[in-house]
């Protein structure tokens, strides 16, 4: 079952609650997004440790439920 935009950004933003999201489903086919993230969360943290902190916010979904999200993270 595809994980809609909405419950994305509501994963998200438990986890990371100052951020600002921006999703594009870019297939049309709610199973295949690029996003946005910007957070102080990320400020002094390398890439990858940004993308680690928003995977994880997505509770295990990533793999299953959301197929392929596609990461742009940054530091406020």
């Amino acid at each position: 079952m595809p994980l809609p935009i909405d419950e994305i950004k509501k994963l998200i933003k438990e986890s990371i609650p100052d951020a600002t999201i921006e999703i594009k489903d870019l297939m049309g086919d709610n199973n295949h997004y690029s996003a946005t993230v910007k957070s102080k969360l990320f400020n002094n943290l390398n890439k990858i440790e940004q993308h680690k902190l928003v995977y994880k916010s997505l509770k295990g979904k990533m793999g299953n439920e959301l197929h392929a999200l596609s990461l742009i993270t940054e530091g406020k």
